[in-house]
């Protein structure tokens, strides 16, 4: 589907693709993500964390339209675009990290959107300076992440070896993609997201908003263990989590049938503080796609 997103976006299609426009896409994108119900572990319209809640996510969407539109605006400086929307964020709410994966996706698919190239150029063209950005981007959100091989990033001194050596921002994906769901995505192109994004926009012509966001949730964390859910837990864990919505959704295409088992899995879940938030994010990606290239809610 890369190829078609690039393709609509040169004019064909009868819509303004200015950068306003797309960074509103990403904004919606959030705001229906987080308010998507029920989906089980995370924070949504009907329950909240402890210090987390759901309207940190939603300003945390809103306070970032600078950002995002900037990033729409955009050739390059991903990196840095990552670390202005993480400052961001949490000059608005006192949540922590809220979308620290989503705005790895959505700023190199915003700057994508904006020029109409493949968002996988986009990314492979980021510098060793864009990873320096990525990096104290980290010390920011305060995010969970698994150890990479010969970088912490936890460590200032890993910056000057960052740029010393020129290792880019992409070469950094490459090393995590076998334990993060989003380095994956900046590896393959995207793959997941487009998915995505042609998943609920199917799912959508047949039931309500929420419900398509619920069951493409659902089918995306069945079929792949939540790496965020690895990080904190590990990976027995996530792939407990998988095969357990696996056997929840079992074939069905509509959510009433199992709602009553995903909101029981869900309370299992929060009470555990398990969160698949890197499925969250792969949804809020696919959510944009979806918005440019036509959904109405």
């Amino acid at each position: 589907m890369e190829a078609n997103f690039a393709k609509n976006l040169t004019g064909s299609l009868e819509r303004d693709f200015d950068p306003s426009y797309l960074a509103r896409c990403a904004q919606l994108a959030m705001v229906l993500e987080v308010s998507a119900s029920p989906k089980p572990g995370n924070v949504d319209r009907d329950h909240d964390y402890p210090d987390t809640t759901f309207e940190h996510f939603l300003t945390s969407a809103i306070g970032t339209y600078p950002i995002l539109e900037e990033a729409a605006r955009s050739h390059s400086g991903v990196g840095a675009l990552i670390h202005a929307s993480a400052r961001e964020s949490l000059r608005w709410q006192r949540g922590g990290n809220t979308h620290f994966g989503a705005f790895v996706l959505l700023i190199p698919l915003l700057m994508a959107a904006g020029s109409s190239r493949p968002v996988s150029e986009i990314v492979e063209e980021t510098t060793a300076e864009d990873a320096a950005e990525f990096y104290r981007a980290f010390s920011v959100a305060d995010v969970y992440v698994d150890a990479v091989p010969d970088i912490d990033l936890r460590d200032a001194e890993s910056i000057d070896k960052i740029l010393k050596e020129d290792i880019r921002l992409f070469d950094l994906m490459k090393l995590s993609v076998d334990h993060d769901l989003i380095a994956d995505e900046w590896v393959n192109g995207f793959t997941r997201t487009f998915r995505c994004a042609d998943l609920i926009m199917e799912k959508a012509e047949k039931m309500s908003i929420n419900d398509a966001i619920v069951c493409t949730f659902l089918q995306m964390l069945a079929e792949t263990p939540d790496t965020f859910i690895q990080t904190k837990f590990g990976r027995r864990k996530s792939i407990e989590v998988s095969n357990h919505t696996s056997r929840i959704i079992a074939g069905n295409r509509d959510l009433n049938p199992i709602k009553p088992r995903v909101h029981e899995f869900d309370r299992e879940l929060i009470r555990e503080k398990v969160n698949p938030g890197s499925t969250a994010d792969i949804i809020i990606g696919g959510l944009f796609v979806a918005l440019v290239l036509g959904l109405r809610v």
